[in-house]
């Protein structure tokens, strides 16, 4: 079985990443991926692919873990493809990064760990669940044609973020430690230790202390999301060294970490800290005697002094994507010393009118900008949120049950790539096949959904199937036997 030709032509333009018999595993890995309705693991998408007996199973494991191709080289391929269709040869291209955690279970899973769960956590209390978080770098589509109200984003590269615990868990214990660990253990048990003093207890501590103070300093493989989102940028940036780009992003990515090190080619949109430290420009330099021009201005007022000061607010209304409301807002320029040195700024109180938005200050790195451009581009974000979603929700981002380094860093990307390329393929052939489903409660849809666009792909596929084959051949029986078996699966 393969997909609809218009998705197989698609697909043929990443031959150059791939060998030849890779290509071949390759496109019916993306048709079981596609077609499923349960979980993707390897096994179901070899079902789903009608490929059992096609080829040792293996084949298709050794695939992600073994073949020899650069993931890397995937994303570039998928970006230049995305940027083609959605932006033009000269306009600006935007982008907005994020992360998400995928949940799993077992310890000897490859970079799992303990992270932050926002989907169970509440503002009082932040929980954590075992599994892999994604660093994920996506285009975003602004009110495409053929959905004028819709916002989407498109990944184009991924990172796998694995904090120290995931680190460590991935290492090989050392024999010699092990042995001395059950040593430890067996004189415990044997016999009850003396109760150590107030001063032994502090003293120990204390060197607990520096241990993990000098183990974070040796500790030069680990690298935090910043630092990844930051790796994704120098590289998607390369690609593009004739364009410019705007990327917006959270709390998490707005610091130092990022917009010290920010390409020449891109400004960045993000929100300020509540409790930074905001300054006005440097003064002109003054001859004096001893010393250095000074760096900074004086420093500017807090948010909620600036909040509460008489200056002007601005009423602006937004009815769009991700933001309807009206909000308040004031403007200055400034620097924002701890993030981005002496680089001026241009900020942006934000307060809405009816409460139920927090108060904000945002900042851009382009001071020709006015605050309704900056949090209409800021609003943007929320196409991240759909996409991991619907990404794990139609497409399994969860799913993949791999467990050896490069199986995990090249399976669960897929359900990404194949996002982009589902909307990539609707944009360009998939919109003449749309049929919304008789819903008499539901008659006003009129933009689809990506979970249209799937269905819609998975639609076309089938009917392509059936019209290859005579109604009354044997061909025909198998493709609707397969078809039935894989509609009434369950779990």
């Amino acid at each position: 079985m393969e997909l609809t030709e218009t998705f197989i032509a698609l697909l043929g333009g990443f031959a150059p990443v791939f060998t030849a018999p890779s290509f071949q595993t390759f496109q019916l890995l993306m048709t079981g991926w596609i077609m499923s309705v349960r979980h993707r693991y390897v096994t179901d998408l070899i079902v789903s692919s009608d490929s059992v007996g096609n080829g040792h199973f293996s084949d298709y494991h050794r695939f992600f873990s073994q073949a020899a191709w650069n993931i890397d080289n995937l994303w570039q391929h998928l970006a230049r493809l995305v940027v083609s269709v959605f932006c033009g040869s000269d306009g600006r291209i935007l982008l907005v990064a994020d992360d998400t955690l995928c949940r799993k279970r077992g310890l000897t899973l490859f970079g799992a760990g303990m992270h932050h769960d926002p989907l169970i956590s509440s503002r009082a209390m932040k929980l954590v669940s075992w599994g892999h978080d994604w660093v994920i770098l996506s285009l975003v589509v602004v009110h495409p044609w053929w959905a004028p109200t819709k916002v989407f984003a498109l990944p184009i590269c991924a990172r796998l973020y694995r904090n120290r615990q995931g680190l460590t868990k991935s290492q090989k214990k050392d024999p010699q430690q092990s042995r001395a660990g059950k040593s430890t253990s067996a004189k415990k048990s044997s016999k009850k230790c003396e109760q150590p003093s107030k001063k032994a207890k502090r003293t120990a501590s204390q060197q607990k202390g520096k241990t993990k103070k000098a183990q974070k300093k040796a500790d030069l493989g680990h690298r935090t999301r910043p630092e990844l989102l930051r790796e994704m940028l120098a590289l998607v940036a390369s690609w593009f060294a004739d364009r410019e780009f705007l990327l917006v992003v959270d709390s998490l990515y707005s610091g130092e970490s990022v917009l010290r090190y920010l390409p020449e080619n891109m400004d960045l949109i993000g929100p300020v800290h509540p409790k930074a430290a905001l300054y006005a420009p440097a003064p002109e330099p003054v001859k004096r005697g001893r010393g250095g021009p000074r760096k900074k201005g004086e420093r500017l007022s807090s948010r909620d002094a600036w909040a509460a000061d008489r200056t002007a607010w601005e009423e602006l209304p937004f009815d769009q994507f991700g933001l309807h409301a009206i909000l308040e807002v004031k403007t200055r320029t400034g620097l924002y010393y701890k993030a981005g040195k002496d680089r001026l700024l241009k900020f942006v109180l934000s307060r809405d009118t009816s409460g139920d938005r927090p108060t904000h200050i945002y900042y851009c790195t382009n001071l020709e900008w006015d605050a309704k451009e900056i949090l209409s581009y800021f609003s943007h974000r929320w196409a991240s949120e759909v996409l991991h979603f619907d990404a794990k929700q139609y497409l399994g981002l969860e799913d993949p049950a791999n467990r050896k380094p490069l199986a995990v860093e090249r399976t669960a990307p897929m359900a990404l790539f194949l996002y982009s390329l589902t909307v990539v393929w609707y944009a360009q052939y998939g919109h003449r096949h749309l049929k919304f489903p008789n819903r008499t409660w539901y008659k006003r849809k009129k933009e689809p959904s990506f979970a249209d666009m799937l269905t819609t792909l998975r639609r076309v596929t089938w009917e392509d199937e059936f019209s290859r084959v005579l109604r009354k051949s044997t061909l025909w029986k198998k493709k609707l036997t397969l078809l039935t078996y894989l509609a009434t699966l369950a779990g």
